[in-house]
């Protein structure tokens, strides 16, 4: 039974054939799993070596970056401060910024040139972010001739990227982020898959992607533990997979998980695994899912079969609750699960079981998912380091730390044999000239 479960995520709905081994469309890229396909990927690196092109993006964007033929993508924002700030009772703290300017980069695949560097919206309202976050945190999705750039509660917009020209525009989803957005768009068919789940209203929609109209919306109808907003707030982008011929869209909350039906929006099941802030990506492999809680600290390997409206715990084949990523996604490979702690802890723990195989303290903070290629696992922190270690070693084995300047916020990109690296201020091209 479980051998034919055995499913990635995307791997029914993102049509692999489209994107292939030479692109990274979205957030994890082709298989939304953190999985490259490159043979020959680059391990050593360093300001100085192994850098095809350095690109410096204005504004602040803790987007990843999304490749397609030779253009590569990122989104960013301006943020215009506000000398004055004054503090809304009850609210956020008071807000430093007053205007926020929106903005679609595209940079040349092979020079490293800005070729298009699209305004798309001006929000002279913004709503507070917190300053570890920023105003362009979701990944955008590219496919064909279109680029969908969603901010969350700001905007989302489809850009024509041979013009750069917008084609359409949505600024009426509303929430309240209370903290900044961060879930990242989702593609399939003629869908476009959102999760705004802020501090007042929770909700999963979907848009035709031709045109912008929306096609459903669910309510998300959690009972919280708490009226506190800031425990209702999450940024978790969703996952597609198939089990047993029926197709999941799976959405992380604060609290709960849910899976709802692509095509209607109707609630299919709900776990309720407690936790806030929520933004670890489930994934599927071996027979198993596996999310994680957010702030409780629990990852979870959930049982994909049977399961339908409330699920009880013994659909949790087995649980861990030291050392879990909340903010870094998690990456699958073979029988083996790896995952970062937000703190700099990386583990690798059996897939089947959850025992823990190693673990290792890296240096610094991690909010960057980890990616996997030529066997090798790649952690990039906050202060600019990549940590590329052996997937298929019983103990921690460094094959190379690399640093370069500045810090990563966003997660790799890697297409074809070259590594994609955004930093806090520039986009890099890893490979050969």
């Amino acid at each position: 039974m479980r051998t034919r479960l055995l499913l990635a995520a995307f791997s029914l709905f993102t049509c692999p054939q489209l994107y292939g081994a030479d692109s990274w469309p979205g957030f994890r890229g082709p298989t939304a799993d953190g999985h490259a396909t490159s043979k020959n990927a680059p391990t050593k690196w360093s300001e100085k070596e192994n850098v095809a092109w350095k690109t410096a993006i204005h504004g602040k964007g803790w987007s990843s970056p999304v490749v397609l033929g030779d253009q590569v993508w990122v989104t960013t924002a301006d943020e215009v401060l506000d000398p004055n700030p004054k503090p809304v009772k009850g609210g956020p703290p008071a807000n430093p910024v007053k205007e926020v300017n929106y903005f679609a980069v595209c940079v040349d695949r092979k020079s490293g040139k800005v070729l298009h560097d699209t305004k798309l919206h001006t929000d002279q309202k913004p709503q507070y972010c917190h300053p570890f976050n920023s105003f362009a945190s979701p990944t955008p999705f590219i496919e064909g001739d279109r680029l969908y750039a969603h901010f969350g509660s700001p905007g989302t917009f489809c850009v024509d990227t041979g013009t750069g020209k917008v084609l359409w525009e949505r600024t009426d989803l509303k929430c309240d982020h209370f903290r900044g957005a961060a879930s990242s768009p989702v593609v399939y068919g003629d869908l476009l898959y959102l999760v705004l789940d802020g501090a007042d209203f929770q909700f999963v929609t979907a848009l035709d992607k031709r045109t912008g109209k929306t096609v459903w919306t669910t309510d998300r109808k959690i009972k919280y533990s708490t009226d506190n907003g800031d425990y209702k707030k999450a940024y978790g982008t969703p996952a597609l997979f198939a089990v047993g011929g029926q197709p999941w869209l799976v959405c992380p909350s604060a609290e709960c998980t849910m899976a709802y039906d692509p095509k209607t929006g109707a609630e299919l099941w709900r776990l309720t695994h407690g936790g806030m802030n929520g933004a670890a990506r489930p994934v599927m492999a071996n027979g198993l899912m596996y999310l994680t809680s957010g702030h409780t600290g629990k990852l979870l390997a959930v049982k994909p079969e049977g399961l339908s409206g409330p699920v009880s715990k013994d659909a949790v084949a087995w649980q861990l609750a030291k050392n879990v990523s909340t903010r870094p996604s998690l990456l699958v490979a073979g029988d083996r699960l790896f995952m970062i702690s937000d703190n700099g802890i990386a583990s690798c723990v059996e897939t089947a079981t959850g025992k823990v195989v190693w673990s290792e303290r890296l240096d610094g903070e991690f909010s960057s998912s980890p990616v996997l290629a030529g066997g090798n696992v790649y952690f990039c922190n906050q202060i600019g380091k990549t940590f590329v270690v052996r997937a298929d070693a019983d103990s921690y084995t460094l094959v190379t730390e690399n640093r370069l300047d500045g810090g990563f916020m966003a997660s790799p990109a890697m297409a074809g044999d070259e590594l994609f690296l955004r930093t806090k201020t520039h986009l890099y091209a890893i490979g050969k000239k």
